[in-house]
């Protein structure tokens, strides 16, 4: 049996960890359902099986322990379950070629393994329950390792965290439209002369990428939260998979799998999706595959499917989601099931050998994580999803999937439209953009929204001689957060001029400030001169003492946004879409291109959706706030589900309650957003006065 400690002390989030263990070999993250809601992190694993060795034998064999039964000195705590370790990594769709006589695949892109599997004798997992953190090893585990694990572990909240930035060129697809439709017509010639029921058809999108994988992944799965997300650090790559279907969990002898056949956009109605005759075919279809599939590696009668399908709404899209179990026979192991089921059947066809040979010869290229398997094997049991909406890394490519199961009315416009849909809301959350083709298919198959018709700013470079800012609140000669504000203001100068604030500003600003009655607007603005210096002053405004209403926000495009310095050049805000339309109450929402929420003209944004208290990351398009950070930390300090990552335009309709952070304002509720909604104050904007002091 595993053994756990819990690690005290150690308060991160999942991707907190994730991150500051980046530069461990052989990181591995599982983030989502795989564990009951809790997620799991693994590094430094015992071996790695070689890319000639049998992924299946492995599974079936006993585990690779290297050392006897052995204690480490720690106390240990078994008062809960705990999985300990075993193989985490993925088995790659190829794989199919050593379980099935199929024709040579197509070129393939971007060569990684067939599979990639380590064997972890020891993890972490972060309890959803009450966020703590324990360290888990399995029987055997070297005490050494297990040790060294404990002390990176407890380490990890002084190391950093911090995303670093990344860029994701435009996508592009290894198939036109025109091309995949024709893919598409001629599965349908297939389905007409008999041969199959069903083939799952793809293309690949790829693009140029440069940075780290893992701050990839993390943008995900902040954004989207998927059922079975899984980060893997390869010596030649890494896989990022933000998959919502469960393709096998193995608990004890049940076998459960979940396929996911039928899609509809989110913006549809999931009744439509659950009546539509077409998808309910789909989903028919491969429930009876993966009932033969189970049927070969279970109790015969014992294979069932208990219910009809039902609709989920995932990443975009709406999905038909459908269970099938059943009980495995005795003496058959982890890799005996993968024999008699891999690849999964939902990204195949029907029947499953005959699809897959028409898929080698219409497919523009080879398959590789795609549509395989990622997950974890262990003594306690399996949990494999199935690696879609995945990106696969290799060199300065990043490559993702995307396609659909064709059935005898399906169109060939809609299915190539399809795979569209299933992209998009990826991208956004990742902050990447469909190529030019790409994105002219997209806007040319789908209606004009509201984000479409919005007002654009011009794009300004800011006159960097004209100096950077900030502004602060004065409360009876008191300057409000002043070091964090001089902290910031500095940090600009050294990027932007190379030069330090002089070393009497602090003072000056006491000066200033002493003495002023009631609340004032106090602003430290800095300007290079001529000889490399920095001429500093420092001006106050008194604030009227009439209260500020809820603000109005009006939804503005400024593409990259005002950036991460606060330039005293502030003439794109002075393009107003109504002349004299700004005011205390009233002010821009700046939107970036990709559709995702960033600042307004003088404030942080935060809105609450789900439950979840969301805000624009900190990552070079906006100004990170000095209240924005002081709310982030007593939101975080109280318990509160909050995620800095990219609001996306749809989630504004569907907030609960929206506000602002300003250090003049401090936390202030919105009241509308012009063409989205309205709102009251809510109960989150009233636990923070408090929480604030």
């Amino acid at each position: 049996m595993a053994r756990q400690e819990l690690l005290a002390g150690v308060r991160l989030t999942p991707v907190q960890m994730l991150r500051a263990l980046r530069d461990e070999p052989g990181l591995v993250g599982l983030f989502g359902d795989w564990f009951d809601g809790d997620a799991v992190i693994g590094f430094r694993p015992l071996r790695v099986l070689g890319e000639d060795e049998d992924p299946f034998a492995a599974l079936d064999a006993r585990p690779p322990q290297e050392h006897g039964p052995a204690e480490d000195g720690s106390p240990g705590d078994d008062s809960g379950p705990a999985c300990g370790g075993g193989w985490i990594g993925y088995l790659g769709y190829q794989l199919a070629r050593r379980l099935e006589r199929l024709p040579a695949a197509p070129p393939r892109p971007a060569r990684l393994p067939d599979h990639h599997l380590g064997y972890y004798d020891h993890v972490l997992r972060h309890r959803a329950a009450d966020g703590a953190w324990v360290l888990e090893w399995l029987p055997g585990a070297d005490p050494a390792r297990v040790a060294a694990a404990r002390e990176l572990a407890l380490a990890a909240p002084d190391a950093p965290r911090e995303p670093v930035p990344y860029r994701c060129g435009p996508f592009t697809a290894d198939a036109s439209a025109a091309a995949h439709a024709a893919a598409v017509t001629a599965v349908l010639g297939h389905i007409r002369d008999g041969d199959v029921f069903q083939t799952n058809i793809c293309r690949g999108l790829e693009a140029g990428f440069e940075g780290d994988p893992l701050d990839l992944f993390c943008a995900g799965h902040e954004t989207l939260s998927p059922r079975f997300a899984a980060f893997l650090r390869l010596p030649t790559g890494a896989v990022a998979s933000l998959s919502p279907e469960l393709f096998l969990r193995r608990t004890g002898r049940t076998v459960l799998t979940s396929p996911i056949k039928g899609t509809a956009p989110a913006t549809s109605d999931p009744a439509a999706l659950h009546a539509s005759a077409k998808n309910r075919a789909e989903n028919v279809m491969i429930v009876d595959l993966m009932r033969n599939d189970l049927s070969r590696a279970c109790v015969p009668g014992s294979v069932r499917a208990p219910a009809a399908p039902r609709v989920e709404p995932h990443t975009g899209v709406h999905h038909l989601v459908a269970d099938v179990q059943g009980q495995l026979l005795p003496g058959l192991g982890d890799g005996s099931l993968l024999r008699a089921t891999f690849p999964p059947g939902s990204c195949t066809g029907a029947p499953k050998i005959r699809a897959m040979e028409i898929i080698n010869a219409l497919e523009p290229a080879a398959r590789e994580v795609y549509t395989g398997a990622i997950g974890r094997a262990g003594p306690d049991g399996l949990v494999l999803n199935v690696a879609i909406r995945t990106f696969e890394f290799t060199g300065d490519r990043a490559r993702l999937g995307v396609g659909g199961g064709i059935v005898a009315d399906s169109d060939p416009a809609d299915e190539t439209h399809e795979t569209l849909v299933k992209a998009v809301p990826l991208l956004d959350a990742v902050g990447a953009v469909l190529g030019e083709d790409l994105r002219q298919d997209w806007d040319g198959h789908r209606p004009a929204t509201g984000l479409d018709l919005l007002p654009a700013l011009p794009v300004l470079p800011p006159v960097r001689g004209e100096g950077v800012f900030t502004t602060l609140l004065v409360r009876e000669g008191a300057p409000v957060d002043l070091d964090a504000h001089l902290e910031r203001l500095g940090g600009s100068c050294r990027t932007c001029y190379g030069s330090a604030l002089p070393p009497g500003v602090h003072g000056e600003v006491m000066d200033r400030a002493s003495g002023l009655p009631g609340p004032h607007r106090l602003r430290i603005t800095a300007v290079p001169a001529p000889e490399g210096a920095l001429t500093v002053t420092v001006t106050a405004t008194p604030l009227p003492p009439e209260p500020v209403p809820p603000w109005r926000l009006v939804p503005v495009r400024l593409p990259g946004g005002l950036g991460e310095h606060k330039w005293a050049d502030r003439r794109v805000l002075a393009h107003e879409p109504v002349p004299g339309l700004w005011s205390r109450s009233c002010d821009p929402l700046l939107v970036d291109a990709d559709g995702t929420l960033l600042e307004t003209g003088r404030a942080n944004v935060f809105v609450v959706v789900d439950g979840a208290v969301l805000t624009p990351p900190a990552d070079g398009r906006i100004l990170p706030g000095v209240v924005r950070a002081r709310v982030l930390a007593a939101l975080r300090a109280a318990g509160a589900d909050v995620r800095e990552r990219p609001v996306r335009w749809e989630e504004l309709a569907r907030a609960t309650e929206v506000f602002v952070t300003n250090s003049v304002a401090g936390v202030h509720p919105v009241g509308a957003v012009d063409g989205v909604g309205r709102w009251e104050p809510g109960p989150v904007l009233r636990a923070l006065g408090p929480l604030l002091g």
